[in-house]
Formats: structure tokens, C-alpha cells, sequence
């Protein structure tokens, strides 16, 4: 339920409280009036659930790129002593490279970056 169906729904629940004599023979007021109480109720607790899923959503965008920006540095480091064959790094290098190869267009096997 949008904000502007809100207002609406409580207009109509007050006329059909006072003028009932509008209400349809197939609406049960009774019925109406549990819905709206339902709705009422949860409304609240959902836009604050809403704004937690944003805060958190947001929280673990940022935390995640930051993460990769320090793990690209950690591998560009370690790209760079395999190149100066520093002991250890060939072997981390090989193994992390494989998140950056690609398939060729002919699809005969990967490419490297």
C-alpha cells in the first residue's frame, strides 16, 4: 500500500463506520476493519524494516568493494615479486590470476589478462 492509498483507505474507513448505508452488500465492515487494523499495524514495521535492508545493503556494498580494493593490491603485489621471481609469489599468482582469465572469442580455451 502506497502513501497516497493510505489516506484513502482511512477516509473510506470512516465514512463506511458513519454512512454505512454506502457500504455494498457483499463488503463485511467487520472484515474491513480487520484488514485495515492489519495493515495499520504493519505499515510501520515494514518501513523500518525497509530502511534496515538499505542500511545493511549499503553497509555491505562499501565493505565489499573495500575488501576487493585490498585484495587487488595484495595481488598486484604478488604479480609483481612473481615477475621478479620472488620465492612463493609464482605459485599465489597462478592461483589468484585464474579469477581474471577469460575465454577467448573462439572458445578455445582461456586467455589470460
Amino acid at each position: 500500500m502506497s502513501d497516497g492509498t493510505e489516506p484513502f483507505v482511512e477516509k473510506v474507513m470512516d465514512y463506511a463506520e458513519s454512512n454505512s448505508q454506502f457500504l455494498p452488500p457483499f463488503v463485511d465492515i467487520a472484515e474491513l476493519q480487520k484488514d485495515w487494523s492489519a495493515i495499520s499495524g504493519l505499515m510501520p514495521l515494514l518501513r523500518t524494516v525497509d530502511q534496515i535492508k538499505d542500511t545493511l545493503s549499503d553497509t555491505a556494498m562499501m565493505a565489499g568493494s573495500e575488501a576487493y580494493v585490498g585484495a587487488l593490491s595484495y595481488y598486484n603485489s604478488v604479480k609483481q615479486a612473481a615477475k621478479v621471481n620472488a620465492p612463493d609469489a609464482k605459485a599465489i599468482y597462478e592461483d589468484l590470476r585464474k579469477r581474471f582469465e577469460r575465454r577467448s572469442r573462439n572458445g578455445n580455451g582461456p586467455q589470460s589478462e
